[in-house]
């Protein structure tokens, strides 16, 4: 997996795609702005908190949360750290290969269905693995909005991430047996 286009035999050049942070890429004090936001449905919260075991009518009864402050269904909070998490990864750990903890994990503000979240990271730590020449150890503190720019949860996380040129991350993607230019107008022009 390198940064630099190469060439088949077919002359076509590959230019590789986004290939995630490594250990090294990382510096305490930056900021990521993850790039997608994710708008929650209902069906999101009803089917996580289903699928989760999560049994608490907060989430998927609306009769029931009527009755609450909220006047309607809460997200469930494990399903906004997850999505937290999730749209942090093509920053973050896109090459980690193990999370060591989650720590200092709030929910500040009720998420809803219809509520379009947004994640942001800093980097507070690194270092380099003392049992693994090939990775090193990235904390960062991830905090999520909604549409209104209201924290809606945050958390610090701490994880394993590969080191630029670890064998584990090399040559994973396959030689292909055919060229993709065969049989397509640029293999005749």
């Amino acid at each position: 997996m390198t940064a630099n286009p190469s060439s088949q035999a077919d002359g076509a050049t590959i230019k590789p795609g986004w290939q995630g942070r490594f250990f090294e890429d990382f510096e305490v004090g930056d900021v990521y702005r993850h790039p997608l936001g994710r708008t929650v449905t209902e069906h999101d919260n009803i089917s996580f908190s289903l699928l989760t075991m999560n049994t608490n009518q907060m989430h998927f009864n609306t009769v029931y949360a009527e009755r609450s402050e909220f006047e309607r269904p809460l997200v469930v909070s494990t399903l906004t750290v997850a999505i937290a998490v999730g749209q942090s990864v093509t920053d973050l750990t896109q090459n980690a290969f193990a999370n060591l903890g989650w720590d200092d994990i709030r929910m500040t503000h009720p998420v809803f269905a219809g509520d379009t979240l947004f994640s942001e990271s800093v980097v507070l730590d690194k270092r380099v693995s003392a049992k693994r020449p090939h990775a090193g150890i990235v904390t960062v503190k991830t905090r999520t909005l909604n549409q209104d720019g209201d924290e809606v949860c945050s958390f610090r996380r701490m994880f394993y991430v590969y080191k630029r040129g670890a064998e584990q991350v090399e040559g994973i993607f396959p030689e292909p047996k055919r060229s993709l230019l065969a049989d397509t107008d640029l293999d005749r022009a």
